[in-house]
């Protein structure tokens, strides 16, 4: 019973965690880009980015360590989403500002391109972690 418990908490928290992710991504993103001037847009999405982050480190996180229960490669996938979103919020996200802010063009796309690699691998590693919690 208690198996049964911590699969479906770990299957809930991972789909919440894909869902964030690819909703944030695909929608929330590009929709303050569409309704809002560049300039507040950015200043939008600077301050969306790090509670983003937050949500992704602790979901991703929590369903680990219920993983390691009952998947350990899910528990090792989710880990890793948790390892490089540290990463992502405390290394890559402040280059990516230091760059715009500097006007470099180059390296923010360079950074930018990274970054949205890491969100879509995020992304397709935890769908696979569904679909593997869900069989």
């Amino acid at each position: 019973m208690l198996d049964s418990f911590v699969a479906g908490a770990a299957l809930l928290l991972t789909s919440w965690l894909f869902g964030g992710m690819l909703l944030f991504s695909a929608g929330f993103a590009a929709f303050v880009f569409q309704v809002l001037p560049i300039t507040e847009a950015r200043l939008l999405i600077r301050k969306a980015f790090p509670p983003f982050y937050l949500f992704v480190l602790g979901a991703s996180f929590v369903s680990a360590l219920l993983c390691l229960a009952i998947d350990h490669t899910s528990a090792i996938v989710l880990g890793l989403i948790a390892l490089t979103t540290v990463f992502a919020r405390q290394v890559l996200m402040p280059a990516i500002n230091a760059a715009t802010d500097r006007g470099d063009k180059r390296r923010f796309a360079l950074l930018h391109t990274f970054s949205v690699l890491l969100s879509l691998a995020h992304i397709a590693a935890s769908a696979a972690v569904l679909i593997s919690l869900a069989k």
